[in-house]
């Protein structure tokens, strides 16, 4: 697949590092950690503003990926066999900010938030490879406008709660419109 039907335009030229492609292999040792599911066209996996994001990897066909904002729906980027899902929201259990479709019927090996972890933690290459996906892929959607901002700080500093009620209160306002 080329770059420009991927969806939204990169900003950084390393393509195969934000969208790797599994060997057959580490499709494998996944496989293990999660469940198979056929998926049809059209089935909507994850919704835009759900809690609880599985982690996809795709077998056959693809999924699509979409930011929906009112009726219109802006292409993120579509996982062809050997891609997978997520980004950072998926390990820190925030809200989602995308839908994820299948376009085409096919298969995709499913795992849970908890397995998603026991994976990155026990397997070094896997661990390395999708995790440096996930924090590429955030810096993406932050550089194209259409991912929010994470804000990395301890949740025991005032400091970071200051920010985040700052952050809070603003977004109230833009979303306020009387």
């Amino acid at each position: 697949m080329n770059d420009s039907s991927r969806g939204l335009p990169l900003t950084r030229s390393n393509v195969d590092k934000i969208f790797p492609k599994l060997t057959p292999e580490q499709t494998r040792r996944i496989a293990a950690r999660g469940q198979m599911r056929k998926i049809q066209i059209g089935e909507v996996l994850v919704e835009q503003g759900d809690g609880t994001v599985p982690f996809f990897v795709v077998v056959s066909d693809e999924l699509e990926v979409v930011r929906p904002c009112g009726t219109v729906e802006t292409l993120v980027t579509i996982h062809g066999p050997g891609e997978f899902t997520g980004e950072v929201n998926m390990l820190s259990g925030r809200r989602s900010i995308v839908r994820i479709r299948a376009t085409k019927p096919g298969e995709v090996i499913q795992l849970n938030h908890q397995n998603v972890m026991n994976l990155l933690q026990s397997d070094t290459e896997l661990g390395e490879i999708i995790m440096r996906a996930f924090i590429l892929r955030r810096v993406e959607l932050v550089a194209s406008g259409t991912g929010d901002v994470v804000l990395i700080g301890s949740s025991n500093s005032s400091s970071t709660f200051r920010i985040k009620v700052f952050n809070a209160k603003w977004t109230s306002l833009l979303l306020y419109r009387p």
